[in-house]
């Protein structure tokens, strides 16, 4: 492994709906770390929180694209995805070739955030990202998994220091733009963000897209998704956020390669 600080990396957002037969995210992401590209990876694990939440007979509730987690599902949220989903895909990688380290937010003091709403339970808004951890693995030759979980950092809290559910476009959009990243790619199971008549856009701005959300337009789980990009292009740390349709074979290769497809929205 070499110990050179690499250039500014490519952050992917992957969830586990974007994992599916014909998804060739995994190896796409291996083939661009052997090529030197500096990779750093989020992922999420919805539908695995959801179906362990249904087992432990609890009702998974969403607003505007973020989990509701009281007490009990938080335990659900950090055993599946700091546990199951991150050492699962962290097996896959290396399996592919991809030398891989899987961590949580929480390791190193990496996402920090508090509690902005009450009525979500404890769902985290980031107000800190210390990427020394992840700049340390990438310059080690590694490949980080990262699960979206924060550390409390609310004063005065009784929960401070512990961990906090994290939306995970957001936790890569945050993390994107402190890294200084190169871009930021969002893997979902959509082609793209859509307009009025359901086809895609594949070109937005920063002003066009806010104007998209707000409009109502853009809706449910693509919410998060939007606000993450617009995160990680402000003030142009980021130059470029894209969202595309995971499942299509080769499209992670074709999107950092530069060809067309899904949306690709800039400052």
């Amino acid at each position: 492994m070499n110990s050179t600080v690499p250039d500014p990396p490519i952050v992917v957002k992957i969830g586990g709906s974007t994992l599916g037969g014909n998804d060739t995210s995994l190896q796409d992401l291996v083939s661009l770390h052997a090529a030197g590209r500096a990779i750093v990876i989020v992922h999420g694990g919805g539908n695995v929180i959801s179906e362990w939440m249904r087992r432990q007979n609890l009702a998974p509730n969403f607003v505007n694209g973020l989990r509701v987690t009281d007490g009990p599902s938080l335990e659900i949220v950090v055993a599946v995805l700091g546990g199951l989903v991150n050492k699962e895909l962290t097996a896959l990688m290396q399996k592919l070739g991809g030398p891989t380290i899987g961590i949580s937010g929480m390791d190193g003091c990496l996402l920090q955030a508090h509690v902005a709403n009450p009525d979500l339970g404890y769902v985290g808004e980031i107000v800190r990202v210390d990427p020394t951890p992840v700049n340390a693995i990438v310059a080690a030759g590694y490949i980080p998994m990262i699960s979206p979980i924060a550390m409390d950092v609310t004063e005065n809290s009784d929960h401070a220091g512990q961990p906090l559910n994290v939306n995970g476009d957001t936790a890569a959009g945050a993390l994107a733009h402190a890294m200084g990243a190169e871009r930021v790619i969002f893997l979902t199971d959509v082609t793209g963000v859509m307009d009025n008549g359901g086809r895609v856009i594949p070109r937005l701005n920063a002003s066009t897209a806010v104007s998209l959300r707000n409009s109502g337009v853009a809706r449910g789980g693509m919410l998060p998704k939007l606000d993450a990009c617009l995160a990680a292009i402000a003030d142009r740390a980021v130059a470029s956020a894209h969202i595309i349709d995971g499942r299509e074979q080769g499209a992670l290769m074709d999107c950092v390669n530069g060809n067309p497809i899904g949306t690709r929205i800039t400052p």
